[in-house]
């Protein structure tokens, strides 16, 4: 069995100016499963500026997956949903073949905000379906050995998530209290990756904090949790190598080059595809050219 690898997060900034932790894809791992994306923000004090903000963009390939910890977004799509999320709840959006959204803080809203998104890059026979928005306001909830596990995604503990996914796939966020100790079965078949949101935990032996991911290849039947002096938060991902060769540019997920860039350049140009989002005060983004094609 390999041994855990810990992978460091790199930065990057979300919307109007919020820095956050991104810890798929980087340098040394591009995916764990079929997840291509993690982005871990806050927790951030809102209250005095205007928020998380992130202006209509569009997608195709993907689904996204949005888990609060605290604080509250309001999601809009081009299907013309306008949805609200809050702790406890999971929105999921399936691009398929193209969507756009945006999402931003409400203008009632608590002090701070702390939550992760994460993409799901959907398999070839899957990628080209209509769009699709679905709003869970609640999702599994296990108590095993004193932890507090929601299962976003998938199956894990016998339970299953509602939300519709199109791969092999576990999703999970996971609150380990103060000198609790647990062992998670997860299936032998999936890789998986986690990542600490608040606190200090280990996994599998390794210990780590907030700032990057612990990978663990395939070959596993349990997963090891021992809390710290204080509370921790988890958030847990697994699924079946992917088989098939994605690419990815900006907020586009594909199989070749040229698919991306004429998907930045259809945005740009207003493609009735990738729709148009109602009601967000400001302005689209700007999908940037892939460098190949310049």
């Amino acid at each position: 069995m390999s041994a855990p690898q810990i992978i460091p997060a790199s930065s990057a900034t979300l919307g109007e100016g919020m820095q956050i932790r991104r810890a798929l894809p980087t340098q040394h791992r591009r995916m764990v499963g079929a997840w291509c994306f993690l982005d871990h923000f806050g927790p951030v004090d809102v209250a005095k500026t205007r928020g998380l903000r992130v202006g209509p963009h569009p997608h195709i390939g993907l689904q996204t997956v949005t888990w609060l910890l605290k604080g509250e977004l309001l999601h809009r799509d081009s299907l013309g949903n306008a949805q609200a999320i809050e702790p406890g709840a999971l929105n999921l959006m399936t691009a398929g073949r193209g969507i756009s959204h945006s999402e931003e803080s409400p203008e009632r809203r608590s002090a701070e905000i702390h939550g992760v998104q994460l993409w799901i890059a959907l398999p070839d026979t899957a990628r080209h379906l209509p769009p699709a928005f679905a709003h869970h306001p609640s999702v599994p909830l296990l108590r095993p050995n004193g932890l507090r596990v929601s299962v976003l995604v998938g199956e894990l503990l016998g339970e299953r998530s509602p939300a519709q996914v199109h791969s092999p796939l576990v999703g999970a966020s996971i609150h380990v209290p103060a000198g609790s100790m647990a062992t998670i079965p997860v299936q032998r078949a999936f890789e998986h990756g986690a990542i600490v949101t608040y606190g200090r935990v280990e996994v599998a032996g390794q210990r780590f904090i907030s700032g990057s991911m612990l990978y663990l290849a395939p070959g596993r039947t349990g997963l090891p949790i021992v809390a710290g002096a204080g509370d921790a938060g988890l958030i847990l991902l697994g699924g079946l190598p992917m088989a098939e060769e994605v690419l990815m540019w900006w907020n586009f997920v594909a199989r070749g080059k040229d698919e991306l860039t004429q998907a930045s350049r259809d945005w740009n140009e207003g493609a009735d595809y990738l729709g148009d989002v109602k009601g967000y005060d400001g302005p689209r983004l700007v999908a940037p050219l892939p460098p190949w094609s310049l």
